[in-house]
């Protein structure tokens, strides 16, 4: 590509392909301006010090923040019962095999029907390597972990409205638009256009760095050779013998890249929760859940569907009904509860806490959003377009495909992350029947992999709003609602306390709610040891 295609922009626009480009910096305070900026303070496993006397605690919901609880409160002496609506610990931790079925409002029920060692994770499905906390746990319960490929450069990157639909590599779209924008800042440069911004003694580092980050040209261009090929891959790869030299391949000119709108996925590398290294449990995200249980699954009484929370000066009790069946009323008591309900099934219990815990559990709507497992008979993504692991984006309505980060070069099937969508794509996947979602998922991916027509066999979709134990993906707080009530979600109100993602700046993250909890314990240590 020479310079001769690149027509003239603005400013802002400029800037917004640097931001794109660098995406970093740009992600992280769109990100902070929402809360949702992915940081984790813990600092190691925590110490309940002081006799608890005695005490006893009640902890509604066993997913990872009330197992959490759940393990250091007893641990430190106290005296811990679960109550646990599922038939299992995990909550959102949530691993689906063959044989496993599912029932969501509405009645809809799906059974899995993966073949035996293959799964899906509905729920979370990798873990940063900057949120200690899960880390920790997982390390010293034993759980093994394995690489989880956010970012593959031969994945694509999918327009219906661009290059006849065609999907780009993702090494094509990110080598041509970062050696588009290097030419621009570098005649930029060089007609010394940015003579404001930097000295003279800088240019020429500037221009120098531009050149390397690009992979442009002597003459600072990004054209068809072997510099930019060294980054978006060759016509013909270099080889041995008499075939051995390369064949460059053709660039795509930034002014069509800019047009795709691919450009906007390539930020997803950057953003500091999904830079490398992630993780993921080998054989399962709920191996997490199952190695709490192994500890203290004893505490967990399930099938609980509690209706009411009441306190008084001395105790909180619970009401519960058999989740299945219904009947008679049940009822607990403790001296303190620590509640991890969702907050979007909360705010229906019969709860008794101060108003400004009320409004602020009332406040908190939940994200939509629906994830869809399709099994294939054999891994063709692999043996036919070389991609392992990692994650393909779409403008289409399943919005992304995630290849398995397991089993590579196997020679029997696999599963595919086929959906993966939020918002109104989301509303639209779940109005629809299991069956009829899940043949959309493969309508949508065989416009990027021909190849699902023939090669998909089954699948199973959860929308997480029609989820009946949470109602939602995860708390969706805007800067505005937290500060007019984070700090009374937090509150020890009375007897009771809340934990969970949702009580973090971490929401959708298993790191939020497992800092949630150690915060809510610690805070209810302090006050129980102090009188």
């Amino acid at each position: 590509m020479s310079g001769a295609g690149i027509g003239s922009m603005s400013r802002r626009e400029l800037l917004m392909m640097i931001g794109a480009a660098a995406g970093s910096s740009v992600a992280y305070r769109a990100m902070a301006s929402l809360d949702m900026v992915p940081e984790s303070d813990y600092k190691g496993p925590i110490k309940l010090e002081g006799d608890p006397k005695g005490a006893s605690v009640l902890i509604l919901g066993a997913g990872l923040a009330g197992l959490v609880a759940a393990l250091e409160l007893r641990k430190a002496g106290y005296k811990v019962q679960v109550l646990e609506y599922n038939q299992r610990v995990g909550g959102r931790n949530w691993t689906l095999r063959g044989g496993d079925s599912y029932t969501e409002l509405g009645g809809f029920e799906q059974k899995c029907e993966f073949d035996p060692g293959l799964y899906l994770n509905p729920g979370p499905w990798r873990l940063p390597y900057h949120h200690n906390a899960i880390l920790d746990y997982c390390k010293r319960l034993g759980v093994v972990l394995e690489p989880f490929n956010q970012v593959n450069y031969n994945a694509y990157l999918h327009s219906s409205k661009a290059f006849g639909g065609k999907p780009q590599r993702y090494r094509h779209i990110q080598a041509d638009f970062n050696g588009g924008v290097a030419e621009l800042l570098a005649k930029s440069t060089k007609q010394k256009k940015m003579d404001q911004l930097v000295t003279k003694e800088d240019r020429e580092i500037l221009l120098e760095s531009l050149k390397g980050w690009g992979a442009l040209e002597n003459d600072y261009t990004y054209r068809m050779g072997l510099e930019s090929s060294g980054r978006r891959g060759y016509d013909h790869d270099p080889n041995g013998g008499t075939i051995g030299k390369p064949v460059p391949s053709k660039p795509i000119s930034i002014d069509e890249i800019l047009k795709s709108g691919l450009w906007r996925y390539l930020v997803h590398g950057h953003i500091y929760e999904f830079q490398t290294t992630l993780f993921q449990p080998v054989g399962g995200m709920d191996m997490i859940s199952k190695a709490f249980a192994r500890e203290v699954g004893d505490a967990v009484r399930f099938n609980c569907k509690v209706t009411a929370i009441k306190q008084d000066g001395h105790k909180v009790t619970a009401t519960y009904v058999d989740a299945k069946t219904g009947g008679a009323p049940t009822q607990v008591s403790a001296d303190w509860c620590l509640c991890t309900i969702p907050a979007s099934v909360l705010s229906q219990i019969d709860l008794d806490v101060s108003a400004p815990m009320h409004d602020a559990i009332n406040a908190l709507p939940y994200e939509a959003s629906i994830k869809v497992g399709l099994q294939a008979k054999r891994r063709f993504w692999e043996q036919d377009e070389s991609i392992y692991g990692g994650v393909t984006f779409t403008d289409l309505p399943n919005n992304m495909i995630g290849y398995p980060n397991t089993g590579y070069f196997g020679s029997g099937k696999g599963v595919l992350l086929g959906a993966y969508t939020f918002g109104p794509n989301a509303y639209e996947f779940t109005a629809l029947s299991p069956q009829e979602r899940v043949k959309k998922a493969i309508e949508f991916g065989a416009q990027i992999h021909p190849q699902y027509k023939d090669e998909i066999e089954n699948g199973i979709a959860v929308g997480w709003h029609r989820v009946p134990w949470i109602l939602g993906c995860a708390g969706a707080w805007t800067e505005e609602k937290r500060k007019q009530h984070y700090d009374n979600i937090c509150r020890i109100d009375g007897r009771v306390l809340l934990a969970g993602e949702h009580v973090s700046y971490i929401p959708a993250w298993q790191e939020g709610a497992i800092t949630s909890s150690l915060n809510a314990i610690s805070r209810l240590h302090q006050r129980v040891v102090n009188g």
